[in-house]
């Protein structure tokens, strides 16, 4: 079972990890997110960057360093990351990799109550999903060709490969699915068909 974190937004993970590098203030933690691809895995805006910086601070995993101020613009202060920090961001990185945890997405959610859509219409989302995976795909794979073009290690591109082979997975997936209803033998169209017109012979 996951542990009930002080700060369990995984946007904390990120500025942790990132705060082991140096000091930073939080538009340059936000640069760096930005920078790195981050915001592909974690969602995020300035709000909710202040917001979880202001967490870990009040948790004792960063500390507020010192405050400059460049010309005429706003003060911004400079977080370092704490030994309490190092310690939490180590634990939760190893609970993460180390165990699987249950996760609700929506896709699954849809596909737990999509008998309630008619089959046709059902397919044809299907194949229109079929086919913005494969430009997801595909964008993935040129972003991942560009960034080892330029020179990057593929073990800072990892996440990128098991988000490829992600959906890879879920093109297969759909399909299956899509033959499953379709096929003029066995397929499941016509008895779902007769659910929604009222007639019977319809087994959940």
């Amino acid at each position: 079972m996951a542990k009930k974190r002080k700060v369990g937004n995984l946007l904390a993970l990120a500025v942790l990890s990132y705060l082991t590098m140096g000091p930073k203030h939080p538009y340059e933690l936000s640069r760096t997110l930005r920078d790195n691809g981050d915001d592909r895995s974690i969602r995020f805006n300035h709000g909710s960057l202040y917001m979880v910086i202001q967490q870990l601070d009040k948790a004792g995993f960063v500390a507020e360093q010192e405050t400059t101020r460049e010309g005429q613009r706003p003060e911004r202060t400079v977080y370092a990351i704490t030994d309490a920090g190092r310690s939490e961001l180590h634990d939760w990185l190893r609970e993460l990799v180390g165990e699987p945890d249950h996760e609700y997405p929506h896709f699954v959610a849809a596909l737990s109550l999509i008998a309630a859509l008619p089959p046709d219409e059902a397919v044809a989302l299907l194949r229109q999903r079929l086919l913005r995976l494969g430009e997801l795909r595909e964008q993935t794979r040129t972003m991942v060709a560009g960034a080892l073009t330029n020179g990057l290690h593929p073990l800072f591109l990892v996440e990128e490969d098991y988000r490829a082979t992600l959906l890879d997975a879920e093109a297969a997936f759909v399909e299956r699915f899509i033959g499953q209803i379709t096929d003029p033998d066995t397929g499941w169209g016509p008895q779902w068909a007769a659910f929604h017109t009222g007639q019977k012979g319809y087994e959940s």
